[in-house]
């Protein structure tokens, strides 16, 4: 199935609400769920798909390979560990979650070039075995991108960076265009920060729509495709359900907005 371009996010979903989460999403119209193996709600997911009659040809479905994960043997544990979890047949996407370990992050530092390689090998393996439908990389810049592709032959089918209003990283988009990398959006409301930004709160009494509205179609109108996440089913919905373009006099002002 082709991947909805809008996702209901996961991270920082606990497990007591994240089964609640997936049904009210599905009952309001997502098609797209993403997760990772250290959100620890992949069971709960699971179990909830599992109860659901929506066909799960019909859902598309994202996990991750820890960042701290960097080496062959491992990921193949973790792809199946995930999949376990899931209580699925197969994954519609899985990412490598970092170019390297949480610790070490942020850029610059060392950017584990041969685990990168060796984790994206198992990656295509499992492809080829039908556990996966599509392959990616999460948090990748364009010279670990460039590290896959030249080193793998392959081209990753997505790559899911930190995008929002103030936070756009058009260097790495750009290169995804190019090369026909789909980018998916994480934390499209700059984790909750924008949502009291005074702009952006008259922009959406502007166009009669709430702020996070606001953010997740700027992400939209960069061609990406936003990663929402709720706990309040309002909000779930009112983030799937709108439909509003944003003029380029308004994204101007939008581009202009400093966040951390």
């Amino acid at each position: 199935m082709n991947i909805p371009k809008i996702g209901l996010g996961f991270w920082q979903i606990a497990q007591k609400d994240a089964k609640r989460i997936v049904k009210d999403g599905l009952a309001c119209g997502y098609r797209h769920i993403d997760t990772a193996i250290v959100y620890n709600n992949e069971k709960e997911i699971g179990e909830a798909l599992k109860e659901v009659e929506i066909p799960r040809e019909d859902i598309f479905i994202t996990s991750k390979i820890p960042a701290e994960i960097k080496n062959y043997n491992d990921a193949k544990k973790a792809i199946d560990q995930s999949l376990k979890s899931l209580q699925l047949e197969y994954l519609d996407l899985m990412l490598i979650h970092a170019p390297k370990p949480w610790s070490l992050m942020p850029f610059p530092g060392p950017r584990f070039k041969k685990g990168n390689i060796e984790v994206y090998r198992a990656l295509m393996e499992a492809r080829n075995e039908g556990k996966i439908k599509n392959i990616g990389v999460s948090n990748f810049k364009v010279k670990d991108m460039k590290n896959i592709i030249d080193n793998t032959g392959d081209i990753p089918f997505a790559n899911q960076i930190r995008t929002h209003i103030g936070h756009v990283d058009r260097k790495t988009i750009q290169f995804c265009k190019d090369n026909n990398i789909i980018v998916e959006a994480y934390s499209p409301n700059g984790k909750g920060n924008l949502m009291s930004n005074p702009q952006i709160i008259n922009m959406a009494k502007k166009y009669n729509v709430s702020p996070a509205q606001i953010c997740i179609q700027y992400d939209l109108q960069l061609g990406t495709i936003p990663l929402p996440r709720s706990k309040s089913k309002k909000h779930i919905d009112e983030n799937l359900n709108f439909n509003f373009t944003i003029s380029d006099e308004d994204i101007k002002i939008l581009d202009k907005i400093k966040t951390l």
